[in-house]
């Protein structure tokens, strides 16, 4: 085995180093601490246009450097008269690239000018109408209707009182005299909306006229673009002669991962799956045939059913739940590689949403939701360097690259799965019959969703087995068993999403048959909260 490198914030990773690196021409997003900041990066990217995300204070001699055409500022939860809130290097507002403030970002351009910031009369959270004032504005050119009004998406408890002079309005609400502004001689641009949420009609369109428009960025950001300078990152990391070790978990993102891998060094990839006893039904299975008969990659299978278990044993909390679970795949690949020789490397899938929600170093001044699996639950003498060509893309990308690799659409096309398994979707402990009880009802909602035509339409369903008891009544006797809750969301990326409208007739087949055929579940009740304020998971 290689010596253990102790490996803190991530430092080794092929995700700090590929594909982050500013591609000339394109957008850098500063980073406020916002929950949507990296969607902002995902919608550029949606325009061919290569976005990275940097700190907010990151120096402006390294900004300049990496020659922009733009440069996107993100909300955040704090307030720009906050002393400890978040600021960028002060010569930002002069260094000539065109900017564009979202939100905090929009309030904090006006407040550093001279321009005034304060709570809003009246808070806006949620939908919203602007007016349009100025309807020759580059910014808003296509966004509004004929009559210049426009629904957006506002998250805001501070407004701007006074522009910084120079600034003309764009539009506003009842609420927000200045919804957007510029100074189109000094190039900066603010909305207090946010273009980046599916609940802003026009954002799109919006983010379009800056990013191509105004910045005049290129449009040269392709998934085969992804693909190649994933597999050159790859190839320089791991160099010519050392190993891999991929930690596979059937998922779509463990999967790209091990194919961008693969076609960067071949037959020096092992992949390791370890079978954990907390996939869906039939899982395990399927994975031999598709990735060892299929694609041809060499594969490992590890049975770590019990360990597993007995390290959950007990374990109610899910952010326990979770750190135990990383820890012991990790433990598991140390103690496969000393039997398989010497690995240098270990490949895996964490994405952007990843590393978002658990505040990892690319996010310092957001707030954390949970820890992920790939990201929290690392443990600090790490005996691997890692690899992981996903983690600046987000899930439509990942899918995107993996067809653009040949992966068949059986496995690109999943929908997402958490990495720690039905562990954090069994409230409370984990234990075999429970497992069991929830596997089979959880295939229950899979298989009548796809019957139905709707599982591709949907972004996750899932099956949540709880811990509170309900009595029922089954051929004229008392029963007592177990609340099984039903997920089923739609969404673009992950990072919001609406709970599913499911035909009724639907909702009914899945609640008879997981009634009738898993004994231990007694009622059926369906998740109506979308995210946020919830998140996907329940844990």
């Amino acid at each position: 085995m290689h010596p253990q490198r102790r490996l803190r914030g991530r430092a080794g990773s092929v995700g700090a180093k590929q594909p982050v690196d500013m591609v000339h021409g394109g957008i850098v997003v500063l980073d406020f601490g916002s929950q949507f900041a990296q969607l902002i990066t995902r919608r550029v990217r949606e325009l061919n246009v290569h976005a990275v995300l940097l700190h907010y204070d990151t120096p402006i001699a390294e900004l300049l450097a990496r020659k922009p055409a733009g440069i996107i500022l993100s909300g955040s939860p704090s307030s720009v008269y906050d002393t400890d809130g978040p600021k960028p290097d002060a010569a930002l507002w002069t260094c000539g690239i065109p900017i564009l403030g979202i939100c905090y970002g929009v309030q904090l351009m006006a407040q550093q000018l001279g321009g005034e910031v304060g709570p809003s009369v009246r808070r806006e959270y949620g939908p919203a109408d602007i007016q349009v004032s100025d309807a020759s504005s580059p910014l808003l050119r296509g966004v509004g209707d004929a009559d210049g009004r426009a629904r957006v998406w506002m998250s805001h408890g501070d407004s701007i009182i006074a522009p910084p002079t120079g600034f003309t309005p764009l539009a506003i609400t009842d609420s927000t005299p200045y919804a957007a502004l510029a100074n189109e001689a000094k190039k900066l641009w603010g909305i207090q909306f946010h273009p980046e949420v599916v609940h802003t009609p026009g954002g799109k369109r919006l983010l379009e006229n800056f990013v191509v428009g105004i910045a005049k960025a290129e449009q040269s950001w392709t998934r085969g673009r992804i693909v190649a300078d994933s597999v050159a990152a790859i190839s320089a990391q791991v160099g010519a002669t050392d190993q891999v070790l991929c930690a596979l978990s059937g998922g779509v993102d463990s999967a790209v991962a091990a194919a961008l891998v693969h076609r960067a060094i071949g037959d020096r990839l092992t992949c390791v799956y370890v079978d954990h006893g907390l996939m869906r039904k039939r899982e395990s299975e399927l994975l031999r045939e598709v990735f060892a008969e299929t694609l041809g990659m060499k594969i490992v299978m590890v049975d770590a059913r019990t360990r597993f278990l007995n390290a959950l044993d007990g374990v109610e909390d899910p952010e326990e739940k979770r750190k135990i679970i990383g820890r012991e795949f990790i433990r598991v690949f140390e103690e496969e590689s000393a039997k398989l020789g010497s690995f240098r490397f270990l490949a895996q899938g964490t994405l952007y949403p990843d590393v978002i929600e658990s505040t990892s170093k690319d996010t310092k001044a957001a707030q954390k939701i949970k820890t992920h699996h790939n990201v929290g639950g690392l443990p600090e003498d790490l005996a691997f360097e890692l690899v992981e060509p996903l983690r600046a893309l987000f899930k439509d990308e990942v899918r995107a690259v993996g067809l653009e690799l040949g992966l068949p659409e059986s496995v690109v096309l999943r929908q997402p799965f958490p990495g720690p398994g039905l562990a954090i979707r069994i409230i409370g402990p984990v234990t075999e019959e429970r497992l069991s009880a929830l596997r089979d009802a959880d295939w229950i909602v899979v298989d009548e969703i796809k019957k139905a035509n709707l599982y591709r339409s949907i972004w996750q369903s899932f099956a949540i087995l709880t811990p509170v008891r309900s009595v029922g009544v089954m051929g004229d006797g008392r029963t007592y068993g177990n609340v099984l809750a039903i997920r089923a969301v739609t969404s673009e990326d992950g990072m919001t999403a609406d709970w599913a409208r499911l035909p009724f007739e639907l909702l009914e087949r899945i609640s008879a048959r997981i009634v009738n055929e898993v004994p231990s579940v007694t009622r059926v009740v369906y998740d109506i909260t979308s995210k946020p304020p919830a998140t996907i998971e329940w844990e």
